[in-house]
């Protein structure tokens, strides 16, 4: 897992593919909170990442170890439950 400490508001996070999953609005604990308007079919709401899924902090960007496809259903609801189990 990287130093989650040099991730700051507003840096993109993206898969190790390099495709955006998200912004940050900020780290809680080991997890990247990201903002609501990257939160898919789930807006209202904000989605979690885990922080052992960042391979890299560079700049501007987060890269995830995983791809953008795989990353996206490892996203967490703020109770620490992955999205993927929840009824639509």
């Amino acid at each position: 897992m990287a130093d989650l400490s040099s991730i700051t508001e507003h840096m993109e996070v993206i898969g190790a593919d390099g495709v955006h999953i998200g912004t940050v609005d900020h780290v809680e604990g080991d997890r990247i909170k990201l903002t609501k308007a990257d939160s898919g079919s789930h807006g209202d709401h904000h989605h979690y990442v885990s922080g052992g899924l960042v391979a890299e902090v560079e700049g501007n960007q987060v890269r995830l170890s995983a791809n953008a496809d795989a990353a996206v259903l490892l996203e967490e609801e703020e109770d620490g439950g992955a999205i993927m189990d929840r009824n639509p």
